[in-house]
């Protein structure tokens, strides 16, 4: 009996050493796992630092960028203003050109029949103009007529 004894205790001590090599190789692999893990945590980390200052970076330029933005709204505000301003003169004008328009219309048609007399009296005085032009050129024509008549007598004397 004490064999027995001795036998399982010497089985428990086998097994206790085989469960202890065995529980070495799993935390010896546990801890290879455990290092490839902290470094690559620590890969991330310097990687997540490299984002970090790149947004911080993207952060500051779109701030400058929304702020320039702003700034040329307002601007263009002002722009639009004035634009505003010349189209509402340039509406006024057009409705003084109308205006204007209108009324002249109106005069031309209150002085409708003064106008045809005037025509009709300048179209008589310039009748009479060609007419008296039409005279004198036929008085010159005459006289050098008359005169190249008298030429050749002259000339038929020599």
């Amino acid at each position: 009996m004490i064999i027995i004894l001795y036998l399982s205790v010497a089985i428990i001590a086998i097994a206790f050493f085989i469960l202890v090599v065995f529980l070495s190789r799993t935390l010896k692999s546990l801890q290879g796992t455990l290092d490839h893990v902290s470094k690559t945590l620590s890969g991330l980390e310097q990687q997540l630092e490299g984002v970090t200052k790149e947004t911080t970076i993207l952060l500051h330029r779109t701030n400058e960028l929304a702020s320039d933005v702003q700034k040329k709204a307002e601007d263009l505000n002002s722009v639009v203003a004035a634009v505003k301003d010349v189209g509402e003169s340039v509406r006024k004008f057009s409705g003084s050109i109308q205006s204007i328009t209108h009324s002249m219309n109106q005069q031309v048609e209150e002085n409708k029949d003064k106008m045809a007399q005037v025509i009709q009296w300048s179209n008589i005085i310039f009748e009479l103009k060609d007419k008296w032009q039409e005279r004198k050129q036929k008085k010159h024509t005459e006289r050098t007529l008359e005169e190249g008549y008298d030429f050749k007598k002259e000339r038929a004397r020599y």
